[in-house]
């Protein structure tokens, strides 16, 4: 059919309300454009959390696809672009075969093309992602360590390393809250609430909420940016620092996780870090104060499923109780007695000094 046959076809249509839905008509004008012009306009339209989640990959496709148009790419290229994404992903103590590296590639992916369907340039139908399976997420490994555990980790903190007191500090924080990582990188010093003991954590999936950790750590985290540098800070500057001042990064996480296998071998066997404290915290609260106190402690979303969990959320209060049952130390908020633990017994032991 002849270009004026297809024009006077479609406006034809166009006259009786109609709409065509195919893969080779779109709107007059509207041209698809190739990766290399699409990536920025997504990145500057996306939440801060997505453009830090899924810049390395959209990074990707631009090396490998950036003069191509997004109609281009057929859903096995980007299965073996994938594929080859997870061949070539970083091994670390986690590591699980690369299958989380093809997840987030292909999250990526897929959050460009959505992108593209809302502003018309994809039909849904044609979407080529959508039709790459997404693999399968395996079982976490990691598990609830023991009492005992948990103080070996403390004392490799506390006695080894060109701080001890910096990595202690972390160890102890993600013993109390069972925060990821990141959350404790971004820890402010204007998001430490000295008056009743909580702390602002900005969790997975854009969550903020407020922990309650107990008296001895915050006056050691207090004590930690006076020292390092507190005194003359800003308020947005962060919490955990080296002792230039500098707030901390990921390698410090490394080093200690490096030394932690380095010094424990069933930690090396295991391929332990600090997560692993947030599974034991997390395991310990669950089984003592049931599920929904378990999930406001973690910051997990609502699972929205039934109408229950919207009249059984958790309080700060409960979390508080909660930390006085992992800790033994006591906590304005909580109402229960303080009872004896590993964290306590540590502290029993001579480690005055330190966090412990």
């Amino acid at each position: 059919m002849k270009d004026a046959e297809v024009a006077e076809l479609l406006q034809a249509i166009s006259r009786l309300g109609l709409t065509v839905v195919g893969k080779n008509v779109r709107a007059a004008g509207i041209e698809v454009p190739t990766f290399g012009e699409f990536v920025p306009r997504v990145s500057c339209a996306v939440s801060v959390l997505q453009r830090e989640s899924y810049t390395t990959y959209w990074r990707i496709l631009v090396v490998e696809w950036g003069h191509r148009r997004l109609s281009e790419p057929t859903p096995t290229e980007i299965l073996h672009l994938m594929n080859r994404h997870k061949a070539n992903a970083v091994v670390r103590s986690n590591w699980r075969g690369g299958t989380g590296a093809a997840r987030n590639f292909l999250h990526a992916v897929r959050c460009l093309y959505r992108f593209a369907e809302m502003d018309s340039l994809i039909a849904p139908a044609d979407n080529p992602a959508a039709k790459v399976p997404m693999p399968r997420k395996l079982e976490s490994s990691r598990h609830a360590l023991t009492p005992e555990q948990v103080s070996d980790l403390g004392r490799v903190a506390s006695e080894t390393g060109n701080d001890v007191e910096l990595d202690a500090l972390i160890v102890r924080l993600h013993i109390e809250t069972a925060c990821r990582r990141e959350a404790a990188l971004k820890l402010r010093l204007d998001e430490l609430s000295a008056g009743d003991c909580t702390v602002l954590l900005h969790h997975k999936g854009g969550v903020d909420a407020w922990h309650p950790v107990t008296p001895l750590l915050m006056r050691r985290l207090v004590e930690h940016v006076e020292t390092r540098g507190g005194s003359s800070a800003k308020a947005e500057h962060r919490v955990l620092r080296t002792r230039s001042g500098n707030p901390i990064t990921g390698r410090r996480y490394d080093n200690l996780h490096g030394r932690f296998r380095r010094y424990l071998p069933w930690a090396d066997a295991k391929g332990v870090t600090v997560h692993w404290l947030r599974h034991t915290t997390l395991t310990f609260v669950e089984r003592e104060f049931g599920e929904a106190v378990a999930r406001r402690y973690a910051a997990h979303r609502d699972p929205g499923t039934t109408a229950t969990p919207i009249y059984t959320k958790a309080s700060l209060v409960e979390c508080a109780q909660a930390l006085v049952a992992v800790t033994g130390q006591p906590h304005p908020l909580a109402r229960i007695e303080r009872t004896s633990t590993a964290l306590q017994a540590h502290e029993e032991k001579g480690h005055e000094k330190g966090v412990w």
